[in-house]
């Protein structure tokens, strides 16, 4: 029988950040792959965990994943662990865990610490819907070039950033994206952790004099659509949307009406006005 890849979840910063599975897995596996042994080490060390380890990052990721595929079709179960954080979350990974579904070998996830979730959580942005893009292109062209694609962009959107770019990052955010609120989140977890919450131009005088470390969290606030004039809307039309939403949707008209006020971007209010209107309109 092939051993289970456990995709395990390690801490972000303070090692008590883990949970009780994870701890666990750690203890039963035969290997853990680590992107850095001596970061893992660490970790192992704090819980007293004494096992084999094997390193698996970036620059080895091709080769050694089809060494891991070999020991876990031999019967070995292995965990496989970043330096901090969540594997395959812009992290090394994907590749081992697609080896192994694609020859029917059992992939665990152990849930636990992401950065940019934990950074989400207390960012005050709208969580109901949201992009993560990632580390931001460290050329400033291709930089710019992916932030004026997402200009309209209606979702939160979250970036990774290192500490040396930030500045210049920021400066690109204002100038492509215009002075939205931003929050930044900074070696979270641990003793120095820093949250910032403002607006662009905020963010970047308040950087501009303060040396950063550690890995950041850029979560950007999304892009709110210019607001549609009542006037320039045909009133036939609306409520034929309406009643094709509310034949789809199966939900109230004043649900419909609201879903739609989203749809063309206008207050449920005037909306309804509106449709008032040329009902009585329609009947005289």
């Amino acid at each position: 029988m092939p051993g289970i890849l456990y995709v395990v979840a390690t801490p972000i910063g303070n090692l008590e950040d883990i949970t009780l599975r994870a701890l666990k897995t750690l203890r039963e596996v035969d290997l853990i792959a680590c992107e850095d042994t001596r970061q893992t080490v660490k970790l192992l060390s704090h819980y007293q965990i004494q096992k084999p380890m094997t390193s698996y990052h970036e620059h080895n990721e091709v080769g050694k994943a089809e060494s891991l595929l070999r020991q876990l079709q031999s019967g070995k179960n292995i965990a496989l662990v970043t330096d901090s954080g969540t594997p395959c979350i812009s992290d090394p990974g994907y590749r081992i865990v697609r080896a192994a579904l694609e020859h029917a070998v059992r992939v665990v996830p152990i849930p636990g610490p992401c950065s940019f979730v934990a950074a989400l959580s207390v960012s005050g942005r709208p969580t109901d819907t949201f992009t993560f893009l990632g580390f931001l292109p460290p050329r400033k062209n291709s930089r710019r070039g992916l932030l004026q694609a997402l200009q309209k962009e209606p979702r939160t959107l979250i970036f990774y950033e290192a500490p040396g770019r930030l500045l210049g990052s920021l400066a690109d955010l204002e100038e492509i994206l215009g002075p939205r609120h931003i929050t930044v989140a900074r070696e979270m977890t641990k003793l120095y952790e820093e949250l910032f919450v403002g607006t662009l131009p905020n963010a970047r005088e308040h950087f501009i004099d303060r040396p950063v470390k550690g890995e950041v969290v850029l979560i950007v606030e999304k892009a709110h659509p210019k607001s549609v004039s009542l006037s320039s809307l045909n009133s036939r039309d609306l409520e034929i949307r309406l009643d094709e939403i509310l034949a789809r949707e199966k939900i109230s008209k004043n649900e419909a009406i609201r879903l739609l006020s989203r749809q063309v971007n206008t207050s449920r209010r005037e909306l309804y006005q509106l449709l008032v209107s040329h009902k009585q309109e329609s009947k005289n």
